[in-house]
């Protein structure tokens, strides 16, 4: 795997990606209440981390973006 994706990039990932795997959890939004979008808003949080850790992103190589200045 080549890496694709950048220093800035991951950090806003790694972010994001926490925020969505806690927040559901911890909040009483409306938002939250249906299981699909709790669920839905922890695997997309995984993902997010996920990618952040590895430095690659399948979308990114589909669409031919790289954010990694290496």
């Amino acid at each position: 795997m080549v890496q694709n994706v950048g220093k800035i990039d991951r950090i806003l990932r790694l972010v994001l990606g926490l925020v969505l795997i806690v927040a559901p959890f911890v909040t009483e939004l409306a938002l939250w209440q249906t299981a699909a979008l709790k669920y839905g808003a922890v695997v997309v949080g995984v993902v997010f981390v996920a990618t952040a850790f590895l430095r690659f992103c399948p979308l990114y190589r589909l669409i031919g973006m790289n954010t990694c200045k290496i």
